[in-house]
């Protein structure tokens, strides 16, 4: 630390060094266990620890990241005692460095925007707590650094006013919620559990069961029945239902009883333990106390189960070519698709996704069984299945063993969804997309089964329609692509040009009066402006510095028209852009085309609106604001 800095480690800044170190150590085992720095929760407790240290980092001068280069050291010094630590060491570097670098940004920002809110206070003065809410609340600026920060200029933080317009943001915040009835509801689950009991899932072992409806709940109270066409949630002592959990959609189905029958649309979990089938009565009634046959959607149930198993080859696989860092952090299971979240710092490459591709599919053709094992978690851990951090465990677990050969261990995880009985029921596998979901973590989309059968067929469907379109065979179609779309680059790159001469020539289809189109004097400086008829918006800069080096000193505008639009464009030579700055006269501009906002460099800025007709308008607001400009 102290090579990397140059301070004293038992200076008057040893403090520092200790709050780093120590932080440090804090930050990787919280990364190695699968924390991830987030806005909310134990992700949030991270952000704010690896932030303590980066902020230290910054008060001993570090100019650039630094704090991700110890983690080596760390590693080398606790290690042996922590393998977790090594196993994980990419990524708990990774996720220092990017965050360390989204942190010197904020820092940036922040300085900035604080030295400016205090630039009429002196030593003893306060500073306004909206003012230190909004560096909060906007930039990302915690308190306690904004306290740190003016410490050193002894000025203080009125925290009862930060405090003030914190609860304020929560009080609009509670206002803007409106809870749904079922979240209003939720009281009466806990009666109905406590009364009826918990549900028995037969669904492991069979799709069809007999169960007794225990309890109907509609609209948050309990009823003695549900009549044709009535919808409401229905309760029994056991079956074969799997609720929504673990990333897995519920079970669909129908329910059969000597008085009605009813579709199962969705299943829910229910205070834990408690089955609640969604359901709309189909055709008699359905009453409290009633027989019922349950059955499972057992095609829809397949293609869940072929999902899911798929989800746990894809892990496995992830961990073998991009790292062990790789855990779990969400995923979804549906019988169309699934999708995977996972812990990785960076872009997985076409490559890296092909290799994984390719390793699951061989894992389906091995065709092995899928093994489940009960076990308590400690049983379940010790033999090496994988848990997740932060998932609540019973007494008892389940431990899902598949994808391995002869004896082979492969996927050893913890999981209590329904699975195929063996990986070759899973049937082809493709990954269909890849990109971030927040900072440090990536999301996999893919299909398996049927639906990848149905992703392939449709991806051949659509090079074949487009090989019929362009009237070649479907493997020449890239090289006929190619060749077009160099050559719509060529013509556009001529009609740019060819635009850019006919405005230089004082042609173009100007649309304003003739004095629009001459040099002119305003205020003190010349001026160039011009309505340009069937220009887009990204020629104008071009032809703003065409015009700019013709003109030598001056200002240029030009409203450049398109489809009923406007794009607006100045430029200020370099010779007068400290006294007139671009931006301030392009948004002049914009709002007389009735649009908003307009940036860009104080030599070169751009805007648009809506209103082409008010084209000549934008030129007078132009001049007006050049001419009070001096």
């Amino acid at each position: 630390m102290a090579h990397e800095t140059g301070v004293n480690p038992d200076g008057p800044q040893a403090a520092s060094h200790k709050v780093i170190a120590d932080h440090l150590r804090a930050t990787s085992f919280l990364i190695a266990d699968g924390v991830l720095p987030s806005n909310e929760g134990r992700g949030y407790v991270l952000r704010r620890i690896m932030r303590r240290a980066m902020r230290h980092a910054h008060i001993l001068g570090a100019q650039d990241p630094m704090v991700y280069k110890l983690v080596p050291t760390l590693v080398k010094e606790m290690g042996d005692a922590y393998p977790e630590l090594g196993r994980a060491q990419p990524l708990i570097a990774e996720t220092l460095k990017l965050e360390e670098t989204r942190f010197k940004r904020t820092l940036g920002t922040g300085l900035k925007l604080l030295d400016d809110e205090t630039r009429g206070l002196s030593a003893g003065g306060t500073l306004k707590g909206d003012v230190a809410f909004k560096l909060y609340d906007t930039f990302g600026f915690p308190l306690d650094l904004t306290q740190d920060v003016l410490r050193a200029r002894d000025i203080s933080v009125d925290t009862a006013g930060f405090e003030k317009s914190m609860d304020e943001q929560r009080a609009k915040a509670r206002a803007a919620w409106a809870g749904s009835g079922d979240t209003a509801d939720q009281a009466i689950w806990f009666d109905v559990r406590q009364k009826v009991g918990a549900t028995e899932f037969l669904g492991y072992d069979t799709e069809r069961a007999e169960g007794k409806i225990t309890a109907i709940i509609v609209d948050g109270k309990e009823v003695s029945s549900l009549k044709a066409s009535q919808t409401g949630w229905l309760l029994v002592n056991q079956t074969p239902f799997y609720a929504e959990s673990g990333g897995q959609m519920g079970d669909t189905g129908r329910f059969v009883g000597a008085d009605g029958q009813a579709t199962i649309a969705d299943v829910h979990k229910m205070v834990g333990d408690l089955h609640a089938h969604h359901a709309k009565v189909d055709k008699g009634e359905i009453k409290v106390g009633d027989d019922v046959v349950m059955t499972v959607d057992a095609i829809r149930r397949a293609q869940l189960r072929a999902h899911h198993s798929a989800t746990h080859l894809l892990h496995e696989a992830l961990r073998r070519h991009l790292g062990t860092h790789v855990t779990q952090k969400g995923s979804l299971v549906a019988p169309d698709r699934l999708r995977f979240d996972i812990s990785h710092t960076k872009p997985i490459s076409s490559e890296e996704l092909r290799k994984v591709e390719d390793e699951v599919n061989e894992r389906v053709r091995l065709n092995s069984s899928v093994d489940t094992r009960l076990m308590t978690p400690e049983e379940a851990i010790a033999a090496g299945a994988m848990a997740l951090f932060g998932e609540k465990y019973g007494e008892e677990v389940r431990v899902l063993s598949m994808g391995g050969a002869q004896g082979e261990k492969y996927s050893v995880e913890l999981c209590g969804g329904t699975h195929a009985l063996r990986t070759g029921d899973i049937g082809l596998f493709r990954i269909v997309g890849e990109g971030a979901v927040s900072a440090g973590v990536r999301r996999i989309e893919a299909v398996a089964g049927n639906a990848a059968e149905q992703h392939v067929r449709h991806q051949i469907d659509l090079l074949n329609e487009a090989a019929a379109v362009m009237k070649v065979r479907a493997e020449d179609l890239p090289m006929r692509l190619a060749a077009l779309v160099d050559g719509q680059r060529k013509i556009e790159r001529e009609l740019g040009e060819a635009r850019k001469a006919l405005a230089l020539a004082g042609s173009g289809g100007s649309g304003g009066s003739n004095a629009t189109d001459e040099v002119r004097d305003v205020g003190g400086m010349k001026m160039i402006g011009r309505v340009l008829n069937g220009v887009p918006g990204k020629d104008l800069k071009g032809m703003a510095d065409a015009f700019k080096k013709k003109l030598g000193s001056g200002v240029v505008a030009l409203i450049g028209i398109e489809e009923g639009k406007a794009s607006a464009v100045v430029g200020v030579t370099d010779d007068l852009s400290k006294t007139v700055n671009a931006v301030d006269l392009v948004k002049a501009a914009v709002a007389a085309l009735g649009g908003k906002g307009g940036g860009g460099r104080p030599d070169m800025a751009q805007g648009g609106g809506p209103d082409a007709a008010k084209a000549d308008d934008a030129l007078k607001a132009i001049e007006a604001a050049l001419g009070g400009a001096r």
